[in-house]
């Protein structure tokens, strides 16, 4: 009788690690559940939730039937992620560390492990599909298009595909929650967690503040006129309404005020009113070199560009530029953001993606060149 193939899933203590844990389990497979500890809690006053997390894993295990251990990977995921992370913050950028942590940790320093005690496959809860054809493996968004997270997945590699599983990409969330609650497990009705995973439940702001200080400056509507002051760039990204701190400015119409500028330079945060202002929209961007998920050589096509979790993909066409790519979207897009991942696809296929540089708008290079800030066009 041919021995079952071993695999590692990662267990979080949420539903969707859990149910996929049991359908593993229930498909015959020799299922192991490890525990990922990526967090050393060393900041004051910051609720951290990995010991409960924790205690919800070996719990919904102990009901699964399968063993769990603690792999602790926080040295890597402050050195490799956490650094970049604030580094990124210094630099005006809107990093988004999740797929940092996906493709360091989780795919790597945790796929490592996995591989070195045994394992034939890893397994995730991700909701992203896999296929596999020929000796290459391809990433798919999930069946569950509000829950698809191959956006979060670019950043790996076809090869470590391969040893991977994703047995939650064709089922919806309210199957999973089903599947849960029909197997009686305790992580049925927990709440998923929402924002960047180290951070949880804590305020953004007041999170990294621990970390990056105050840096104040002056807050400008678009002509230059001082509107207020705010506690550092860092705290503030592209397109951004809500927290500015302005509310409503005396002689001023009442509509929302938006992030349109950060300029490191003169430590200025530009504001402008109303969703509508041109200052907030581009016509592509331009980002680093291209992580290709499977050999493309490919130097202009069309695709579709994704360029942050949940928001639509926009048509556009990607031309290799002197430095990384420049991307052009069928129609103007609201708050391109340096930092945020550009994310390519192909029908459903995730091709792969890279970190925005520089926003292309003509209506901001002017606005910028009349300022007098400094800048320079990445590509």
């Amino acid at each position: 009788m041919e021995k079952a193939k071993k695999v590692v899933v990662g267990i979080s203590g949420g539903v969707d690690s859990s149910v996929t844990a049991l359908l593993l389990k229930n498909a015959g497979f020799d299922v192991q559940g490890i525990f990922m500890k990526n967090w050393t809690n060393s900041a004051p006053n910051i609720e951290c939730t990995t010991e409960a997390d924790f205690k919800d894993a070996e719990e919904v295990c102990d009901q699964i039937g399968i063993p769990l251990h603690m792999a602790n990977f926080s040295s890597d995921y402050w050195d490799k992620v956490f650094k970049r992370f604030l580094s990124d913050h210094h630099e005006g950028l809107t990093p988004n560390p999740d797929i940092l942590c996906n493709k360091e940790i989780k795919f790597r320093a945790f796929l490592d492990y996995c591989m070195e005690i045994g394992a034939d496959y890893i397994a995730t809860g991700h909701y992203a599909k896999l296929s596999s054809k020929d000796g290459t493996t391809k990433l798919l968004r999930g069946m569950d298009t509000k829950k698809d997270q191959s956006y979060f997945l670019h950043q790996v590699t076809g090869e470590d595909l391969s040893k991977t599983i994703f047995p939650l990409g064709e089922l919806t969330k309210e199957e999973v929650r089903k599947i849960a609650t029909d197997n009686n497990l305790i992580t049925s009705t927990k709440k998923d967690s929402v924002g960047i995973c180290f951070i949880g439940k804590n305020n953004y702001n007041n999170f990294i503040s621990n970390f990056l200080g105050k840096k104040p400056g002056k807050i400008c509507d678009e002509a230059g006129i001082v509107l207020g002051e705010h506690d550092g760039l860092m705290y503030f990204t592209l397109g951004q309404r809500q927290g500015i701190g302005l509310g409503g400015v005396k002689g001023r119409d009442q509509d929302s005020w938006y992030v349109a500028h950060k300029d490191l330079k003169t430590n200025e945060l530009s504001v402008v009113q109303g969703a509508q202002h041109p200052l907030l929209y581009s016509d592509g961007c331009y980002v680093d070199d291209i992580h290709w998920i499977n050999d493309f050589t490919e130097e202009t096509f069309d695709c579709y560009v994704q360029i942050r979790y949940q928001s639509p993909a926009i048509k556009a066409q990607v031309t290799k530029a002197k430095k990384g790519y420049k991307i052009i979207f069928e129609k103007q897009v609201l708050a391109v953001t340096p930092g945020q991942s550009a994310v390519i696809y192909k029908d459903n296929e995730c091709l792969g993606g890279s970190v925005i540089r520089d926003r292309i708008s003509e209506n901001y290079y002017k606005w910028a060149e009349n300022r007098g800030y400094n800048y320079e066009v990445y590509g």
